[in-house]
């Protein structure tokens, strides 16, 4: 446009005069986030204002919102796509409505005149040399809204970064220019407190070096960034994102060189953050950002190969139904990009999709975890979409589980104080067996401080870690791998089945007192166990008794030795004197390995088996 100059001229108006052009009765978006169009907003409130019975459409607001307050009910109604903060309770008391839908499919309300919209208030970067205006730090449902409306007011500011990617209109798409000088709307993530800190570490355990990520909207995904400084070359598409970003590009973490598309890139539909982000992110080619309807489209999403979606959830309930927009009856938040990025990830190539909560709510009083949700509450991710959920105490892989494994599953990672009150219900309602031993309290709870990555002898890596109530079927399957003779071995006679009742002896164990720890391999179908070894405290004699059983075709890689290692290191430092043993005569290779275990051991026959015991 060689002319673009003499347009813009042409259309420039105070934001007094742009208001003035709105007709009673006319839709009127309103831009989002940070991005929010401050002078027009204020001016659209002004008491000169004589538009009446209006209807204001928005996704996430930023700052003041001052058109939702009950003076001005006659002359706009707030239709909200994501409740934030600044307008939840005024929703919640019905001066406004909330639209519950996903985030990828907003722009197609707008395309296809579902919703239809009169006026786009916007706020812009100025033009560049050839006469396009940048949507600047949200592009998102923007760029529809503005293709999409009959009129277009566009608030130019100077002190709006021009970002790059799919985030332009020229002038000519724009009716009329107001210039401001406002600062750009700001937003600080709060500090995250314990259970933020200790879910985002869990969540950063499942992200591995090349992956690409999405941090959804909420504390608990944004903190994670900062515990991803020991990850290499990871890619971001997500749909927004905040000032903890910098760091990692910085440091050479984030660069996006393994994307499958987009490569290079960070792409993002908005940003949520400082002064030093947007200056950061001005004319930044690693930046890209792309509406809506491209960033949180699940095909697109699920282009990536291992993809990583971390989501927020605000209530799950123990079949692995997830409630994310509202506490009861009450609308809380929104859809948002949740489902779009958690299906996205799910069927990406070695994709994980994450939904994350603190265990409880109210200083504890509550449980997020629960047997059902509380009434009203709406369910954003079905049962059937869940894969990962993440609390401070853990982490539960519920795709393609049962309800009685998933029961159990999301019990291990809900607070102590209401684990039990789960299984109760659950056997209530013949989730679980009717046997299934109950969780043991906070006092026993899982010592993820051994959980060890080993390589063994021939440079094969094991997963070691404290079994689990959840690891039963695994140990059940690990006994059917073993030959008569090891299981003989280890149990002293023949046993051919390991039922329920059987196994879960073994699967529960008290950590305030024993110990058990199995050796981990990834299978064909998942994990499997190869190697579990356990001692149970002789509290009169302040000593352990300690057993092993090692899969057939894993024996003498020394996993045997590393068990009985970890053992030794826990039972010692727990203050615990010794170790006793017995077994059968004709197991040399476990009683070659006591005698390797630099102790002064013991023998003692007695008929087919031998009595083993050291001091430490």
């Amino acid at each position: 446009m060689p002319n673009w100059r003499e347009l813009y001229k042409s259309k420039l108006r105070s934001a007094a005069q742009a208001i003035k052009t709105i007709d009673s009765g006319s839709r009127i978006f309103i831009g989002t986030g940070c991005g929010q169009p401050q002078l027009l907003v204020e001016e659209l409130v002004n008491e000169k204002s004589d538009i009446q019975d209006t209807e204001i459409y928005h996704l996430l607001t930023q700052g003041n919102a001052p058109y939702i307050q009950k003076e001005f009910c006659e002359k706009f109604r707030t239709c909200s796509f994501f409740l934030a903060p600044n307008v939840r309770q005024a929703i919640v008391s019905g001066r406004g409505d909330y639209t519950p839908i996903f985030l990828s499919e907003i722009p197609h309300l707008f395309k296809r005149g579902i919703i239809p919209l009169d006026v786009a208030l916007i706020q812009t970067s100025p033009p560049d040399k050839n006469g396009y205006l940048s949507l600047g730090v949200s592009v998102d449902i923007v760029k529809s809204a503005v293709e999409n409306s009959l009129i277009v007011i566009a608030e130019v500011n100077e002190k709006m970064p021009r970002t790059l990617g799919d985030s332009f209109i020229s002038i000519d798409m724009v009716d009329i220019i107001v210039e401001s000088e406002k600062d750009i709307l700001e937003y600080k993530i709060p500090e995250p407190d314990e259970s933020v800190d200790a879910i985002a570490k869990n969540v950063a355990s499942l992200i591995s070096n090349g992956d690409t990520i999405e941090v959804g909207i909420g504390n608990i995904p944004q903190t994670v960034l900062k515990y991803l400084n020991e990850k290499k070359d990871i890619g971001i598409h997500t749909e927004m994102f905040n000032d903890a970003i910098i760091p990692l590009i910085e440091d050479g973490i984030i660069n996006g060189s393994r994307k499958t598309i987009n490569q290079g890139k960070v792409t993002a539909s908005f940003c949520y953050g400082t002064r030093k982000l947007y200056d950061y992110i001005h004319e930044n080619q690693m930046f890209e950002f792309r509406p809506s309807e491209y960033v949180n489209d699940p095909f697109v999403i699920s282009q990536h190969n291992n993809m990583v979606a971390i989501n927020v959830a605000l209530e799950i309930d123990m079949t692995g139904q997830v409630c994310s927009d509202s506490i009861g009856y009450d609308f809380y938040s929104g859809i948002g990009g949740q489902v779009d990025f958690n299906r996205g990830a799910a069927r990406a190539k070695n994709g994980k999709a994450i939904i994350t909560l603190p265990s409880t709510a109210k200083n504890g009083t509550i449980s997020r975890i629960v047997p059902k949700l509380t009434e009203g509450a709406g369910v954003v991710t079905t049962r059937g979409d869940v894969h990962y959920v993440v609390t401070e105490f853990g982490i539960a892989y519920l795709f393609g589980k049962s309800i009685r494994e998933r029961v159990l599953a999301l019990a291990e990672i809900a607070h102590p104080d209401f684990r039990n009150e789960i299984l109760r219900e659950a056997k209530l309602r013949n989730y679980i067996y009717s046997d299934q031993k109950e969780l043991l309290p906070k006092e026993a709870k899982y010592p993820k401080e051994f959980e060890r990555k080993v390589p063994l002898k021939d440079g094969t890596a094991l997963l070691f870690r404290p079994i689990k109530p959840t690891d039963e079927k695994m140990l059940r399957d690990m006994c059917y791998a073993c030959s008569e003779k090891s299981i003989a071995f280890r149990f002293f006679k023949n046993i051919k089945t390991f039922p329920h009742e059987f196994i879960q002896e073994f699967s529960n164990v008290d950590f305030s007192k024993d110990m058990a720890i199995i050796g981990l391999t990834k299978g064909t179908g998942g994990e499997e166990i190869v190697g579990v070894g356990r001692y149970y405290l002789i509290e009169s004699k302040n000593r352990a008794e300690v057993s092993f059983l090692v899969r057939d075709d894993w024996q003498a890689k020394g996993i045997g030795t590393y068990l009985l290692n970890l053992l030794t290191e826990i039972a010692k430092n727990r203050g615990i004197e010794g170790f006793e043993a017995v077994m059968l005569s004709d197991n040399q290779h476990m009683l070659s390995v006591f005698h390797n275990s630099g102790f002064a051991v013991t023998t003692k026959r007695e008929g087919n088996t031998f009595e083993i015991s050291y001091d430490f």
